[in-house]
């Protein structure tokens, strides 16, 4: 399938989405690797992580053009070699996506909505959370709360941040897209953000950017 999506979803933010249906030798060979790449492919056990690398890296050339490569600081958020631009990544199963730009710190997650993740909503839900929680959706209600959390917590650096505790969204009706609000309140971070969000597949996708 490859390439499913590739639009500006706001002003400069881009978005794009890769599904893997290409065997390992084909995404390799779409890709000019350095030696360092490659020592970092090889050092992946899991040949599903092998193409999610992979995958990452295809989609990066299709939005970003050859030439820009991806880092990681201490905390695995991820930059490009090309500090003009702000990159958030997600994959989930067959899924990959990035979002870039160069105006905006962005945030992105997406996750296949299969497993029953309400077993562990206590983890990441505040009490007020759980009771907006649609029990007719609760399934997809309660990735689209996760996704948005995971979202904020990548566009504010992955530093010191209580999923829990530190990440509040406001209540909210699920729907296939929308718009929803959240904030992040630590010590050292007080923001609140606008979220865009869409099913995707049977995919749920949350993205934001400041």
């Amino acid at each position: 399938m490859g390439l499913v999506m590739k639009k500006y979803v706001h002003d400069d933010c881009l978005l794009g989405i890769w599904e893997i249906t290409e065997d390992y030798l084909s995404l390799y060979g779409m890709l000019e690797l350095t030696s360092e790449e490659n020592d970092t492919l090889n050092s992946f056990k899991s040949f599903n992580r092998k193409l999610e690398w992979l995958s990452v890296r295809v989609l990066l050339l299709e939005m970003a053009g050859p030439g820009i490569k991806i880092f990681y600081n201490s905390n695995k958020k991820p930059f490009l070699t090309d500090r003009d631009y702000h990159i958030s990544i997600s994959h989930s199963r067959r899924l990959t996506s990035i979002m870039v730009s160069r105006k905006h710190r962005v945030g992105l997650d997406l996750e296949h909505v299969s497993n029953n993740i309400s077993t562990l909503a206590g983890k990441f839900l505040t009490a007020a959370e759980e009771q907006a929680v649609d029990p007719e959706c609760r399934k997809y209600h309660v990735y689209i709360y996760w996704c948005a959390k995971e979202a904020l917590y990548k566009i504010c650096d992955k530093q010191n941040i209580n999923f829990r505790e530190d990440i509040i969204i406001d209540p909210f009706i699920p729907a296939r897209e929308g718009s929803i609000t959240g904030k992040v309140h630590t010590d050292a971070i007080k923001e609140d953000f606008l979220l865009r969000y869409f099913k995707y597949h049977d995919y749920a996708i949350v993205w934001c950017y400041k």
